[in-house]
């Protein structure tokens, strides 16, 4: 699903180069759970925005689905974007002045769905994730733990094959993040492809697959079963 070569993201600062991420090659196939872990400054939340293509490289290959985004324009990888991958943040980045309704119907508005038909699959995340009773209130008037739910739903709404998390449950207590990840793991028993970023060793357990990023480069790839390092 996902094949990365020789990825490089770099700048200039002052007469030298810095560098985020260092010749990272990387397959990720379709019905995979993968963590991404590493010290802050590892280039874990860089390498999620060039794979959610939120981000360009300056350097490598990526190619999704067999696409090469590294070739398309921006208004292609948009479409991709848009149309198969699901992005969950930290910070939840649900809309303050919308219902939970109106966040999962957002997307839909996006995609020009039908008026019955986004009814119907709003309907059917509020119920999949047991949140019909919170559908008139604002994000202001939920927990955490609620919020980041609700932002979970809103990225499945458009039945992605990727979704892409970034710390999802970073701002969560661990009843609230064990509950995030259990709903992320049946996604993932689905079908739906997951990689999410996290510094948490146990949380990166809910994956089959670990990658460990140290300085912008893939330090360790291994499976979580048997931690069989790869690389």
């Amino acid at each position: 699903m996902i094949e990365l070569k020789g990825i490089t993201k770099s700048f200039m600062q002052g007469f030298s180069r810095h560098f985020i991420l260092r010749n990272v090659n990387l397959e990720i196939p379709e019905g995979a759970f993968v963590s991404i872990m590493g010290p802050s400054g590892a280039g874990k939340s860089t390498l999620l925005h060039i794979l959610g293509m939120l981000d360009e490289p300056s350097e490598g290959h990526y190619f999704f689905g067999g696409e090469p985004v590294h070739k398309l324009n921006e208004k292609k990888r948009s479409e991709l974007h848009r149309e198969y991958i699901g992005f969950v943040f930290q910070a939840y980045h649900l809309l303050d002045d919308l219902t939970v309704y109106e966040n999962l119907e957002t997307p839909l508005l996006y995609k020009k769905v039908k008026g019955s038909e986004r009814k119907s699959q709003v309907a059917e995340m509020l119920d999949r994730f047991n949140i019909v009773a919170k559908k008139d209130l604002f994000p202001s008037q939920l927990s955490g733990g609620q919020q980041q739910v609700v932002a979970i739903a809103r990225a499945l709404i458009i039945k992605p094959k990727l979704i892409l998390a970034d710390e999802p449950t970073g701002n969560l207590h661990s009843n609230q993040a064990e509950e995030v990840m259990h709903h992320l793991k049946q996604l993932n028993e689905e079908g739906v492809t997951i990689v999410q970023v996290t510094h948490n060793q146990e949380l990166a357990q809910y994956g089959d697959r670990i990658i460990e990023l140290v300085d912008g480069r893939v330090e360790a790839d291994y499976l979580t079963q048997d931690e069989t390092s790869s690389v």
